[in-house]
């Protein structure tokens, strides 16, 4: 008898702690995880019933001290609504609100005249500290109601990165940007907070505990560092305002692992008022959704690609005549002009065309086609942003030499940005492929965190390669770039510009007046911690690269430098 008595004890005292874990569980939903949703619904006078106010995860930026900035997250404010079918007076009931927040006359008035209508909405995403005036005016057919929607802090910081909320049919969603691509993390369910607490906990005990959509649900932590990007786009908007360019674009990336501090576009848009945007075709995204023959930056991957293979070496010499005669075209210096018996070191630092279809000639098809190919150009990158395409190059696949050659000097392939910066960063950082990326953590409305993982791509090239390329692209800077004047006492930086003419869509060949200019460099160079890419499409009365991109990219070095206190590395 003893022990059935103990038995039922210890039954009764289990249930009643497992109970009480399934409270405590429970409650620490409704306090921290739900928090925020119960605080808006217990002030009830300002909310409609069965009113499901907006929820969505933040999209943060972290600073290089790892404090957050919140780049996408919500505001509360009022819509105000009016009951014509008791409204009095609506001349002086327009008078009186008119004085607190702007409202269109004639429309209040056709809202007003439907006086068998008890819902009519006047105001949309009015302040809390207008609503509040609004509703201690107490006048008969005049209410507000709790509203939440998606703003923005940065307003046009990151835009097209970020992207931005709305209406899918008749839900809103993410539908450009981190927004789109996160939307399952950053969507919330619509949970009734209304239903009765002791019900659920003991009708649907599995849902209690597991919450499955909890886990799934909350912030996404990014890679951007917001002052970075703050300058990123200040130095873009200086680019188009001196040039007039059709676009200019922008990534600061780590090579090692891929994380990007910064990515820019300008022309860009206000997120929080997208819906006055003239050309929607500003929300795409050109640095991962377009495709662009990148010019003379590829030299250096042609380059990188002859000294793995073993083609050539650094002191490696050719006869530059200015010109050559390939499958019955003319391939030319920029300049046409011949140099003579030279190093290959001169391919980089003077930029020429002929020196690169000497190494291409030299690799052969095959090994040429591998190694761009390995460099992952015409792949995706398999960054976190919706609507990647690949690069184009289908002239690897030729029969003849002439797209070989014309693709060493990046003519007649086109590659996204994003897909050249990472090739460029098998340079920098040893010869391995990276994942560019932009998420860094999810932080669970549990209050869990997740730090996304991304795997790293094959070696590419040797480590002795990456050095070589290195140490011949730091040449470039310290000797050539503007004569070496550019270059830093302290500090070892690896670049190369590149100038590219643009395809003629509606005619066969080029415009001889247009151009693209790109340029990249990372440093410090043996160890680099940085690697900067610029690109502006067609800009005014400016032929080069070096002209238009040389001191913006050594502005945002200096920047960085001092920002994230860079040791010197000679």
């Amino acid at each position: 008898m003893r022990s059935n008595f103990v038995l039922r004890i210890r039954f009764i005292l289990g249930f009643v702690i497992f109970v009480a874990l399934i409270l405590l569980v429970r409650l620490y939903f409704i306090q921290i995880v739900y928090g925020d949703d119960f605080s808006i619904r217990a002030d009830h006078q300002y909310v409609r019933p069965n009113q499901n106010l907006f929820n969505r995860g933040r999209i943060i930026f972290e600073s290089k001290d790892g404090l957050p900035w919140s780049a996408a997250t919500l505001k509360t404010g009022f819509t105000v609504s009016i009951n014509p079918s008791i409204l009095k007076n609506p001349d002086i009931v327009y008078q009186s609100l008119s004085k607190i927040i702007n409202l269109d006359k004639e429309e209040f008035f056709i809202r007003a005249g439907k006086t068998d209508d008890p819902y009519e909405e006047i105001a949309k995403r009015v302040s809390q500290e207008n609503g509040i005036k609004i509703n201690n005016l107490k006048i008969k057919g005049v209410q507000i109601h709790k509203e939440r929607w998606r703003f923005y802090p940065g307003g046009s910081l990151a835009s097209q990165t970020i992207g931005f909320v709305a209406y899918k049919g008749d839900k809103l969603s993410g539908r450009y940007g981190l927004e789109r691509y996160y939307n399952n993390v950053l969507s919330r369910g619509s949970d009734d907070l209304y239903i009765n607490f002791f019900a659920e906990i003991f009708s649907n005990l599995n849902k209690t505990i597991s919450k499955k959509d909890s886990k799934r649900e909350g912030d996404v932590i990014t890679t951007i560092e917001p002052s970075v990007q703050l300058f990123l786009e200040r130095k873009l908007k200086e680019i188009n305002e001196k040039w007039s360019p059709r676009q200019t674009a922008g990534i600061i990336i780590n090579p090692q692992n891929g994380e990007i501090y910064a990515m820019g576009v300008y022309p860009n848009f206000d997120v929080n008022n997208f819906q006055n945007v003239e050309d929607p075709s500003v929300f795409s995204n050109p640095l991962v959704e377009g495709v662009y023959e990148m010019g003379s930056i590829i030299k250096a991957l042609t380059i990188a690609a002859g000294l793995d293979s073993g083609a050539i070496t650094e002191e490696t010499t050719y006869y530059d005549r200015g010109s050559i005669k390939v499958d019955g075209a003319t391939v030319s210096n920029y300049d046409k002009k011949a140099r003579g018996r030279i190093k290959i070191q001169q391919i980089l630092s003077q930029s020429l065309n002929v020196g690169a279809a000497f190494v291409a000639e030299k690799m052969g098809k095959e090994v040429f086609r591998k190694y761009m190919l390995n460099y992952g150009i015409g792949q995706k990158t398999g960054i976190d942003l919706p609507n990647e395409t690949e690069g184009l190059v289908s002239n690897l696949n030729s029969p003849r030499m002439l797209e070989y050659i014309t693709a060493s000097f990046g003519q007649g392939i086109a590659m996204t940005p994003i897909e050249t910066v990472r090739a460029l960063s098998t340079l920098a950082n040893g010869g391995r492929l990276i994942t560019p990326h932009l998420g860094k953590k999810i932080k669970y409305r549990t209050g869990l965190y997740k730090t996304i993982s991304y795997t790293d791509g094959k070696r590419v090239l040797k480590k002795q390669t990456s050095d070589e390329i290195t140490r011949m692209l730091i040449k470039v800077v310290d000797k050539a770039l503007r004569g070496g004047t550019v270059a830093m006492k302290n500090y070892s930086i690896a670049a190369k510009t590149g100038t590219a003419q643009i395809a003629n869509v509606k005619e066969r060949g080029y415009y001889s007046d247009r151009f693209l200019h790109s340029f990249f460099g990372y440093f410090p160079a043996y160890d680099a911690k940085f690697l900067v890419f610029f690109i502006t499409i067609e800009p005014k009365g400016v032929r080069y690269a070096s002209q238009t991109l040389t001191s913006p990219f050594i502005d945002t070095v200096n920047f960085l430098i001092n920002y994230y206190d860079v040791s010197p590395d000679r």
